[in-house]
């Protein structure tokens, strides 16, 4: 898509790229504090609903009804051309009364199999195990980027996946959007993704290393950002226009997982030049390695 020799002085505007991230990180971190995350049924548990048709029944059509009664966040499965499985985020007897009430104005012949209050999928000791592998995870990661390139270029990396994760939990908190299970994967995604990306613009850097005695490093980040520029412009239109269309088109089941894709794309194409370029042009200012 796009191929051209790019010139652009991406560390003249590292302090005021510096500057944003540091308020978009305190902002992020003062939502998460003060205002929480819309955690859902996946994390607070609520209402198991099993329902029979008796006719086929869709689960758009479904969808349809709970949303007339403010129930648009229920998760919906059919089992079968019959079967619904529903879960409702409220463990209220009236929430549960009022849902069944307005499924039966249109299937009156209903069979409730089974009504129970359930616990939430994803309970505090998965949530510790969860964050101690990430925290195991990006300890590998900077065990290995450290071996295969330097220090600094992990500690670089390192800082811009918590810059990304950080800013995109913000923004989920800002926008009051659910996070159930499939943000976890969502999350991983953009980890991956920012943590590719950041590796390609470091192993042109490393590659240009030997002319930093000649060029300096704010010259040498610069040569390398622009010669990987084409890549991860082409990389990240190419992943954003698709999951731009599952947003949009792709109905409210995968519309929170594809906002939290478009949200750390946008964040970790900018990290991986001005978060992880940043910091090394900073460190090694402060501090020359050779």
């Amino acid at each position: 898509m796009f191929a051209r020799n790019w010139n652009i002085d991406f560390m003249k505007g590292r302090k005021v790229s510096a500057l944003v991230s540091i308020v978009l990180i305190v902002a992020s971190l003062g939502l998460l504090v003060t205002r929480g995350l819309n955690l859902g049924i996946d994390f607070q548990g609520g209402i198991l609903m099993q329902l029979e048709f008796p006719s086929r029944v869709s689960v758009d059509e479904m969808r349809t009804l709970l949303g007339d009664v403010g129930q648009e966040g229920a998760q919906i499965q059919a089992y079968s051309d019959r079967g619904i499985l529903i879960r409702l985020q409220s463990h209220q007897g009236e929430v549960r009364e009022q849902t069944l009430a307005a499924i039966r104005t249109q299937h009156p012949d209903v069979d409730v199999l089974r009504l129970e209050k359930v616990g939430p999928v994803v309970g505090e000791q998965l949530r510790n195990e969860a964050l101690l592998a990430v925290a195991i995870a990006l300890i590998g990661i900077l065990a290995y980027i450290t071996v295969r390139f330097r220090f600094r270029f992990a500690v670089s990396s390192v800082l811009a996946l918590l810059h990304d994760t950080i800013i995109t939990l913000g923004v989920f908190s800002l926008t009051w959007r659910e996070i159930s299970l499939p943000f976890i994967a969502a999350i991983l995604t953009i980890v991956g993704y920012s943590l590719n990306d950041t590796i390609v613009v470091l192993d042109r850097v490393r590659e240009n290393w030997r002319f930093l005695r000649n060029w300096g490093i704010a010259p040498l980040l610069n040569t390398s950002i622009n010669q990987m520029l084409s890549r991860t412009i082409n990389t990240s239109l190419t992943t954003f226009l698709p999951v731009l269309a599952f947003f949009i088109w792709g109905g409210p089941v995968i519309a929170n997982f594809s906002f939290a894709l478009l949200v750390g794309i946008v964040v970790g194409t900018y990290s991986s030049i001005y978060i992880s370029g940043g910091v090394l042009c900073a460190w090694y200012e402060r501090s020359p390695e050779r």
